[in-house]
């Protein structure tokens, strides 16, 4: 029993130091810095020379530009061509999303491939292919020719808006394609079988079953169409229109044909804030949406 009473108590296992927290903000300063390198620096070297002017510094390029009436004429058009594009690629990307996951044909998988293949390829290439095929010379204008006999072209859009938002929505919409896919493939195959098999129509099943399930995904592709459109140069360059001057081309007619620097870092300043602006929308609704559904959902409130 004495024994026992003077048997040395055992002692608690040593606790490791935490790390301080200047060892851990360490973790913070590689991505700072490449952030502030690659992406504050070079803004703020824009913002600094859109206050350039022929006596010093001043913000005569900001008022010039703001005012001027080709600067809010590409800004409207610039908006235009964005929202058309990014409508055109919901409704097509989506249709094309329910085909594949849910209507089973011969060749699904290959048309699956070739719309991946469509997100590889640079912008100019469908331009291009819109040029061979819908062009003054191009095939379906020759083969309409031959059938009606017609002297002057039938198809003549491209160098419209219309032709280049045909061309951004068939280059754009793999983007919403592809989201969908994945957020269809991850829902269960049951909910369907149910929804079925008490009467509810196929249409009824879409809007109450699947487009429910699928909507981040189709906020999220569309999100990023937008601001893809938004910012697209190569596909309105290509086609050559004259009549759809958006903000990139006019960056590119101000900074590199006249060689205004002042007046291209205006514009390019204001793309970049407009950008900015439409991301955080996203994230602050995308947040709310998602915060309002799972609160509907969470079984404790």
């Amino acid at each position: 029993m004495t024994a026992l009473l003077e048997a040395p108590v055992a002692a608690d296992p040593p606790t490791r130091p935490e790390p301080s927290r200047w060892r851990s903000g360490l973790w913070v300063l590689p991505p700072l810095l490449l952030v502030i390198g690659f992406a504050v620096y070079p803004m703020a070297r824009v913002l600094a020379e859109s206050t350039v002017t022929d006596t010093g510094r001043g913000w005569s390029a900001w008022t010039d530009m703001l005012w001027s009436a080709s600067f809010r004429k590409a800004l409207w058009r610039t908006i235009e061509v964005a929202l058309a594009s990014t409508l055109g690629c919901l409704v097509l990307g989506t249709f094309l999303a329910l085909v594949l996951a849910f209507v089973p044909f011969p060749g699904s998988k290959v048309v699956g491939r070739l719309i991946d293949t469509i997100l590889s390829l640079p912008s100019f290439l469908v331009t291009l292919a819109f040029t061979f095929l819908y062009g003054t010379a191009g095939a379906v204008n020759a083969l309409i020719s031959r059938i009606t006999g017609a002297d002057r072209v039938p198809l003549n859009f491209l160098n419209t808006p219309l032709g280049v938002i045909a061309a951004e929505i068939t280059f754009f919409t793999p983007f919403v394609v592809r989201p969908l896919l994945a957020a269809f493939t991850q829902m269960p195959r049951e909910q369907l079988d149910v929804a079925a098999s008490l009467g509810a129509s196929p249409l009824r099943v879409l809007r109450t079953v699947i487009l429910p399930e699928a909507w981040p995904a189709l906020m999220a592709g569309s999100s990023l169409v937008l601001l893809l459109t938004l910012n697209e140069f190569g596909i309105v360059l290509f086609t050559g229109a004259k009549d759809v001057m958006t903000l990139p081309v006019l960056i590119y007619t101000h900074g590199i044909v006249t060689f205004d620097l002042p007046g291209a870092a205006v514009i390019a300043t204001v793309q970049v804030a407009l950008s900015l602006t439409l991301y955080g929308g996203y994230r602050f609704l995308f947040t709310r949406l998602m915060g309002g559904s799972r609160a509907a959902l969470d079984p404790t409130r």
